[in-house]
This record gives C-alpha cells, sequence and structure tokens, in this order.
C-alpha cells in the first residue's frame, strides 16, 4: 500500500532525483511511497495514497492537487527553486515534513470548484477557470449569471471565477483582489474588459455563477488547462466543490513576506 505519492514533471531532474531520494529514505524507515510522473501518459495510481507531495513549482502543485482531491489525499507542497505563493516546505525538509504529516493527520481545507460543462461533464479548478477568447484580436461577450440572476455582459478577453486559493495567481494579475487562503468566497473578474465595470465580484461560497456566451466561441481553461470549448449561447457553471482540498501547512507561511518576495522577482 503506497502511503505518500511524489509527483513533479520528469523534465526536472533535481525534481526527480529528490523524489527517489525521498523513496529510498522512507522505505529504509518503513514508509511505503512511490512516483509518479506528471507528464506520464499513464494513469496515476494514488487510490492508495494518504498523501501526495508535490515537488517543484506552483504549476506542479495544481496538478498535484487535482489528484490528492480525486483520492481523497492530503497534499504537500515542496518548494524547488522560486517563490512560490503556493508552496510551504523547503527541499531540505521533504523527508521531515513528510515523516511529521503522516504522525499528524493535519491540514488546511482548501475552497475548490466544480465546474460543469455543456456536455454534463465535470471538471476540477483549484486556482480558476476561466472561459476566454479562442483567437487573438477578438474579444468574447459574456453574461454573467449569480444564482440565475443575471448581472452583467462583459466585452472582454475573459472572464474567470478563482477561488481564495487563486486570487494570488491569474485573478491577481487582472485586477482581483488577493484575499486570505482560508476564506470562503468565490472572486469574478473579467480580464480586460472593454467599456464595461472592470471591477471583481466578491460571491459567497454557496453562490453558482454561470458565464453564457454570446456569439463567438471561447475556450474553457482550468488551472492554465484548456479544458473544452464554448459555442455561441453555450455556458459554463461554476461552484464550490462539496469535497475541499486538503492542504499540509506549516506554521511559517506569511501571505505579506511571500507577496514582497514574488514581486521583487517579477512574477508575482
Amino acid at each position: 500500500m503506497t502511503s505518500v505519492l511524489f509527483t513533479a514533471f520528469t523534465s526536472r531532474p533535481d525534481a526527480v532525483a529528490l523524489a527517489t531520494h525521498a523513496v529510498e529514505v522512507l522505505s529504509r524507515q518503513g514508509v511505503s511511497s512511490d512516483f509518479f510522473g506528471l507528464d506520464s501518459d499513464l494513469a496515476p495510481t494514488c487510490d492508495a495514497a494518504t498523501l501526495v507531495v508535490s515537488l517543484g513549482g506552483d504549476g506542479t502543485f495544481l496538478r498535484a492537487a487535482r489528484l490528492a482531491h480525486g483520492a481523497g489525499a492530503r497534499v504537500l507542497a515542496v518548494n524547488l527553486g522560486r517563490v512560490g505563493f503556493l508552496l510551504d516546505v523547503a527541499a531540505t525538509d521533504v523527508v521531515e515534513r513528510v515523516c511529521e504529516a503522516l504522525l499528524h493527520d493535519e491540514a488546511v481545507n482548501r475552497l475548490a470548484l466544480d465546474v460543469m460543462m455543456p456536455d454534463g461533464s465535470s471538471v476540477f479548478a483549484l486556482n480558476e477557470v476561466v472561459v476566454e477568447r479562442s483567437a487573438p484580436g477578438h474579444m468574447v461577450h459574456v453574461t454573467t449569471f449569480i444564482d440565475d440572476n443575471e448581472f452583467l455582459t462583459y466585452s472582454a478577453d475573459g472572464v474567470m471565477v478563482a477561488t481564495p486559493t487563486g486570487s494570488t495567481g491569474y485573478s491577481f494579475s487582472a485586477g482581483g483582489p488577493m484575499v486570505s487562503a482560508e476564506l470562503q468566497l468565490l472572486v469574478v473578474t473579467p480580464i480586460a474588459p472593454h467599456f464595461t465595470i472592470d471591477r471583481s465580484l466578491v460571491v459567497a461560497p454557496s453562490s453558482t455563477v454561470r458565464l453564457q456566451m454570446s456569439t463567438k466561441p471561447a475556450l474553457v481553461v482550468a488551472d492554465s488547462l484548456v479544458v473544452g470549448t464554448l459555442s455561441a449561447e453555450q455556458s459554463v457553471t461554476v461552484r464550490q466543490s462539496g469535497t475541499p482540498v486538503r492542504v499540509v501547512r506549516s506554521t511559517g507561511f506569511d501571505m505579506g513576506s511571500r507577496l514582497r518576495a514574488s514581486l521583487r522577482q517579477g512574477h508575482a
């Protein structure tokens, strides 16, 4: 039985080497663990994992969080290199933090999104879901509905619904507010709107947000992955997932210092 699943992109030899070392050390301590390459064509074997460890950057963490959410496991974010808002553990501390996490079943709940596509399928997102233009040089016309009540129609590059965790990413770059990841809410933000309100809308976590296209097609992007397309008059429905992402977090996390470090490096 695999208790720990280390995940990384195999294009990062430092991550693969760290995972290999950690698996060997944990094995000597009697802890079953394995490694999964996120760029693999194989299906991940994570059903038996109780802890998924992300080795890399924020993008790696988002992929690992998707695996953990599907398996009902917790996720631990290990930072390899640059400052990341979602990354909590230094590479030198990975084995120690994994052992601590296995001993103490503690985690903070992060609100996740359940995105209902036009064909009835459901898509997971931890950061945000975006309805955006499918071709450069063209705007999309998106009508937003909050709990079936029509709000605004935006002519813009796109419209996104972000979680508190995602508020420090694309949403922040688009002018949305930065909010504490522990809050329960949804943030609706237009991307480069034309002749309309450019402010974000903050709604209750129980709200259902529907984004409906007008006449032009659009892409649906969840956590930077294209997950589908919308034709004219089609829509996606976004609501809080019934199951949060359980994130193992250290006590040293500080949003202010993380923001200042990210701004200094130019990739907040």
